[in-house]
This record gives C-alpha cells, structure tokens and sequence, in this order.
C-alpha cells in the first residue's frame, strides 16, 4: 500500500541545496532519486535535518559517472559518497538485503529498481518515508506518515526481525523514542526487550556514540529510563543500574534512591554536552557499591574516589576518547567539594575557579544540588566569586620557582610541591606583594623547610 503527500520543499541550507543538487541530477539521467529516512521525518516536523540521504535505482558505477567527485567509501553497500559544492551526500542505490549473521551488516545484498523494497528493510516507519524534493511529493510504503502524525515509533515489519538484523537498532529505538517525544509501540518493545541480552554484540564505540545521543538530546531522562524499563540498561550500564534501591539519607535527598537522583539531574540539566551529561550520569555512581549503615542512617564514604575509578573504567570500555575520559573521572573526584566552599581559603578557591575543568564541575554541583536538597548558596557563592576573581588583575608567574629553593641549598624531591604550593597559596592571598617579599619568607623558614625535608626522606 502506498501513500502520497504533497510536500513543497524549498532548499535553504548548503546541505539542503546540494542533496537537492544531486537528486535533480540523477533524475535528469534518467533515474529514479529520493531523499530518506530521518532527514524526510524531520522536514515534515518542521525541523532542519543535521544531514540528508539520497537513495536511487542509479547503480553504483553509474552514480560514479554522474559526478565530477564521487568516493566509493562504501561502495560493496551499494553506497557512494558524492561530493557537490563541497558538501558530502550519501547515495546509496535502491537495495534489498538478506542474512544478518554477525547482527551487524547483511551477508548479501541485491540492487533493485523498486524503492518499495528498499524502504521495507529499514529500521523504523517513521525513517522509511521518501521524499522526491523536485516534484514536491512524499511517498511511504511502510506506514510512516500516520506514525508521525500520532508520534508513534514502530518498527517497519516484524519487531523481532529487525531488531535480529541489527541489534544497534534496539538503542537507536530508544533514542528515536526519546528526542522525538514518540509513543514507543508495545510490540516493537517487548522486541526490544528481548534482544536486550543481545547488546554486547554492538561494537562499543556504536554503543558509546548512541548512549551519547541520548544524553545529549531532547529528554535524557525519558532514554535512560526506557533503556532501565527493556532491560537494557543492566547490560550497558550496570554500574547506573546498581543505583536502584540505594537509599539516600532522607535529610539531604527527599527525591528518593540514588537512581533516581541521577535521573534528576539529567532532567534538570539544558548544558548538555558530552562533558557534562556524562559526568552527570556518572556522579553518583561509587554509591552502588559504597553504602554502609550508622545508627540507621546510608552513608557513602568515599564514593566520589571510588566512583571517579569506576567513571574512568565506563568510558574506557565504551572507547571513549582519552579528553573525555578525564574529565568525566575529574569531576566525579571533585563534585562533592563545593559543598564546603563557603569555608575555603582564598588560595584555594582561586586555585579551583581558573582549573580548566572547572565550568563542568560547578555545573554538576548545580544539577546535584537542584536534584536533591535544591539549597543553592555554594553555587551563588561560587559565581560571585567568579566576578570576583575576575575584576582581578590577571594573576602573574609564580614568585618562587624551584631553583629558588636550590639556591637556599634545598635538594629537589617531594617537598618542592610542598613547598611551591604553600608559596602559591601565600601570593594568591595577597600577603606576598612580590618577590621580593617571597624570598624572605623562604630565607625565614630555611630551617622548617629542611627538616620537612628529612620528614620526606623517611
């Protein structure tokens, strides 16, 4: 059964402008040529498409032909990547496919002439609309159209089918589902559900990579509880999933478990970067395995140590990049020590504000405290401070260096750190007006220094 739209389309973007470039010319040599999948789905929301695929009945070797730049990345796919006005298109020829055995990529697949048959092996309706830009007409074979209407998200055919072709897809169903706002269907997730178990077979940078767009979309807490909800969750995030059921002292967190904290701070959170949603994820993540009981009260000693490990072994698992991975680990270490910053030494605020990690941990400060007790003064506090500090002139080298203290007959080793940081500490205060200043006070405390240096030594 077909179904038609009319839909006039009026290029703006360069994107826009150059996948509407190569349609006109294919269909000028004679070819069938489309737009599809989510670039089609968003236009019809009114939304701008991030990137827009053309599929044709133009054979591979015959789209080569048509254009002066054409790479054949994924040629064997029956995909070339066109080149036009210096934008990259992805056209790929109209094709059927058959045998999944890795869960990944077809074992065969066959060209045809018939978009019919190629919309009919995608992922879900509402990505197997076409869209002819050029004579302004949508078609849809698959049902999409009253889908996105009712905001449904449904697999094209049978559920378990699709999902055993491709078990990336069940993370791309709860993506869909969650960035869109989409009603998910019941049979396409208890599909889902069933190959939850299957997810390990997806390559970790694909699994990362979608984790991620779900963190970054439009409700990350809608995803991660649908994740939580088919069991997925347990298998790509065990140590979120151990959050269930970790009671939280009622005085600090009326909001109920940890899991359930997290799950607030991604609702409350608009800054949403990769740094920063998943930090927020991963915050809390020591207290599945660190809480303990005192008088009847949870507590988590050292959570923030134990989670920043447990972070670190979350991102090097999914593949994430070595950036990422530190400063995610960074903020979970540090996240609990603004709560005391009212009581902080001059120094030592200073010190944290101009940390190049620290916009990501004062947001996370932010989130954690709106997700629980919602008690915001360290956060004003801490933006204050920022104006403060940055009324100040901009803050000059460090007045004592290490070969100072060489020449005050100090021998390199640990108490340089000691020392230099204190040194620091004194002129970021204000009490060492220059180096000069600085210099005496090392010469008045030779002596101290150097039996701290024997301090050191055993």
């Amino acid at each position: 059964m077909q179904n038609f739209l009319k839909f006039r389309f009026i290029p703006g973007t360069p994107m826009e402008k150059a996948a509407y470039a190569v349609v006109r010319r294919l269909q000028e040599a004679g070819h069938k040529a489309f737009f599809v999948g989510g670039a089609v789905r968003d236009l019809l929301l009114g939304r701008t498409p991030d990137d827009i695929d053309v599929t044709t009945s133009a054979l591979p070797d015959r789209i080569s032909a048509l254009f002066d730049k054409a790479i054949p990345l994924g040629a064997s796919f029956g995909i070339i990547t066109v080149i036009m006005d210096e934008i990259p298109v992805e056209v790929a020829t109209f094709r059927a496919e058959r045998g999944y055995s890795d869960g990944r990529h077809p074992d065969h697949v066959e060209y045809t002439d018939q978009e019919e048959l190629d919309v009919t092996r995608r992922d879900f309706t509402v990505n197997g609309l076409l869209l002819n830009p050029v004579a302004g007409m949508v078609y849809d074979y698959v049902g999409g159209l009253s889908d996105l209407k009712r905001g449904y998200l449904r697999a094209i055919g049978d559920p378990l089918v699709r999902f055993s072709e491709d078990q990336l897809r069940i993370l791309r169903f709860v993506r869909f589902t969650a960035s869109l706002g989409f009603e998910p269907d019941e049979a396409t997730a208890s599909a889902a559900k069933h190959f939850a178990d299957r997810i390990d077979s997806v390559a970790k940078e694909r699994v990362k990579n979608e984790l991620e767009k779900i963190l970054t979309g439009a409700d990350p807490e809608c995803g991660m509880r649908l994740l939580d909800q088919l069991d997925i969750m347990r298998e790509v995030l065990p140590g979120i999933f151990a959050l269930h059921g970790k009671e939280q002292p009622a005085k600090y967190h009326p909001e109920g478990d940890a899991f359930e904290h997290t799950m607030l701070l991604l609702r409350h959170a608009f800054w949403r970067t990769p740094q920063v949603m998943w930090s927020a994820l991963l915050h809390d993540i020591g207290k599945g395995v660190t809480q303990s009981w005192k008088d009847g009260v949870p507590h988590f000693y050292g959570h923030e140590a134990v989670g920043a490990a447990m972070a670190e072994d979350v991102m090097r698992d999914l593949r994430a990049s070595r950036e990422l991975m530190d400063c995610v680990s960074t903020t979970v270490r540090n996240h609990m020590r603004f709560s005391h910053v009212d009581e902080m030494k001059p120094a030592k605020w200073k010190r944290i504000i101009r940390e190049p990690n620290f916009p990501v941990e004062l947001e996370i400060h932010r989130l954690d405290c709106m997700a629980c007790h919602g008690l915001m003064e360290n956060y004003l506090l801490m933006l204050d401070r920022m104006i403060q500090l940055e009324r100040e002139p901009v803050p000059v080298a460090p007045f004592l260096t290490g070969q100072d203290l060489i020449g005050q007959g100090i021998v390199p080793g640990p108490v340089f750190k000691v020392i230099l940081g204190e040194a620091e500490d004194l002129q970021l205060e204000g009490i060492f007006r220059n180096r000069e200043d600085a210099l005496n006070w090392l010469s008045v405390r030779k002596m101290t220094i150097l039996k701290m240096k024997q301090h050191f030594r055993v």
